[in-house]
């Protein structure tokens, strides 16, 4: 079992520059972001379409708010890019 184990150790490999592997992380931070967006996205799409089938104002406004949240959400990265300039 402990040769099985040695043999099977991976080495990770990590970025020698610093300037990397902050860009990794901010990588990995707006994908879980834009995620989270095209979730919220869908689930207003959801809500929508049956405010629309059962005549509801209310859910149908709530709706449109999650759509409208979820696209900021979605392009939150190209909106801080537009709005930083860089």
């Amino acid at each position: 079992m402990v040769l099985s184990m040695a043999v099977m150790i991976v080495p990770a490999f990590a970025a020698d520059d610093p300037l990397q592997i902050v860009e990794n992380l901010s990588e990995f931070i707006f994908s879980l972001i834009r995620a989270i967006g095209l979730i919220l996205l869908g689930f207003g799409i959801l809500q929508l379409g049956l405010s629309l089938k059962s005549h509801d104002p209310s859910q149908r406004a709530n709706g449109m708010l999650t759509i409208a949240g979820g696209i900021v959400i979605t392009f939150t990265r190209e909106i801080l890019t537009l709005i930083t300039g860089g």
